[in-house]
């Protein structure tokens, strides 16, 4: 896999305040994991991570997000392929995907946000 996402530009110059903060060791371990989660169900990403026999240069954050894609876009196509029918691929891909993906969100929101959320229910 060549594709790193290096065609939006150099890394690390967005200035995304909102950006999880991790060490380096720390985005290697997830990068390693969803690595791990995406060679499950193919096609097989390289060891290119900093450290490892093919490094290619790139961060271990730049492989979180990369590789992340990568299993968004396998997730996508497992879908397409394993559902029944168009419609009910799209039901998955679109309303149940947005919903797991707001509950994440949620989880992962500070406490004072989850707590003004319940109070405005």
């Amino acid at each position: 896999m060549e594709d790193h996402g290096d065609d939006f530009g150099r890394w690390g110059t967005d200035g995304n305040v909102n950006a999880m903060q991790r060490t380096e060791e720390d985005w290697a371990r997830i990068a390693g994991y969803i690595r791990h989660a995406a060679n499950k169900v193919g096609p097989t990403l390289p060891l290119c991570l900093p450290g490892e026999p093919d490094e290619c240069g790139r961060s271990a954050q730049q492989h979180v997000l990369a590789w992340s894609a990568h299993l968004k876009a396998v997730a996508h196509h497992l879908i397409e392929q394993s559902a029944p029918s168009e419609a009910r691929a799209a039901h998955v891909a679109g309303p149940l995907y947005q919903r797991r993906l707001a509950e994440l969100r949620a989880r992962s929101a500070p406490v004072e946000a989850r707590q003004g959320r319940a109070a405005v229910r």
